[in-house]
């Protein structure tokens, strides 16, 4: 269960690797396919340039965005959300330089916090959700990925982390390129509270949102709250 943020390629939750199993994924109900095509080619650009830029991070400053972002985390669930005690999280399992905010999951969870990590059960298709523990013996899922196993217990999660490569001001995530976590918030119903998870340096003008992206409820980088200071929900 233990892993250095400074290794690549090993461990991820399942919708950091879409990108790398669908590289050319777009939106095909979008208005203008050879917009969304521009826009697709543009996102890719974009995914290369951030993460490599966030792989070049030293290990101590990767230590130092991750303590950040699990104090700016802890802050949000206290005065939202009660600390969340009794309530569904939905975390991730970090990649290539995402921030680890395990070492929080495992504290929430000893909180009371029910702990769930997403799952790519059928491909194409919404996420499912299983919960986590520190005691978790974790399965190899699709694409060799460890996730909980099928026999952990299915979870709807009230609040769920959603890993950026990229980010604007209005909401609007820069993801992986699969797709996974807009088919899941649309599917979604209620929707979950959802958290953007990433680095301030990763801000954009805009992402040049498509017909299927849907803007989170709130972004968190090592900086702080950047969207929106007072959540739409």
């Amino acid at each position: 269960m233990t892993h250095d943020p400074g290794e690549t390629g090993r461990y991820a939750s399942p919708p950091c690797l879409a990108g790398e199993v669908a590289p050319d994924y777009f939106d095909p109900l979008a208005v203008d396919p050879g917009q969304a095509r521009d826009v697709a080619r543009w996102r890719r650009a974009e995914r290369a340039r951030l993460r490599a830029a966030r792989q070049a991070q030293s290990l101590e400053m990767r230590r130092t965005v991750a303590q950040a972002l699990c104090g700016h985390l802890r802050d949000l669930l206290a005065s939202r959300f009660e600390r969340a005690r009794g309530r569904v999280f939905s975390a991730y399992w970090p990649i290539k330089g995402e921030p680890d905010l395990r070492p929080l999951m495992a504290e929430l969870h000893a909180a009371g916090v029910i702990v769930a990590l997403p799952v790519v059960e059928v491909k194409a298709a919404p996420l499912i959700f299983r919960r986590w523990t520190p005691e978790t013996r974790m399965a190899r899922g699709d694409w060799n990925i460890p996730v909980p196993p099928p026999g952990a217990d299915p979870l709807a999660p009230d609040i769920s982390l959603a890993p950026l490569m990229g980010w604007d001001a209005a909401g609007y995530r820069l993801g992986y390129g699969g797709g996974y976590f807009d088919r899941t918030l649309a599917a979604r119903r209620p929707r979950p509270f959802t958290i953007g998870i990433g680095l301030q340096a990763a801000r954009l003008a805009t992402i040049y949102p498509q017909p299927h992206d849907i803007p989170l409820d709130t972004i968190l980088t090592e900086a702080g709250v950047q969207f929106p200071k007072e959540s739409r929900r």
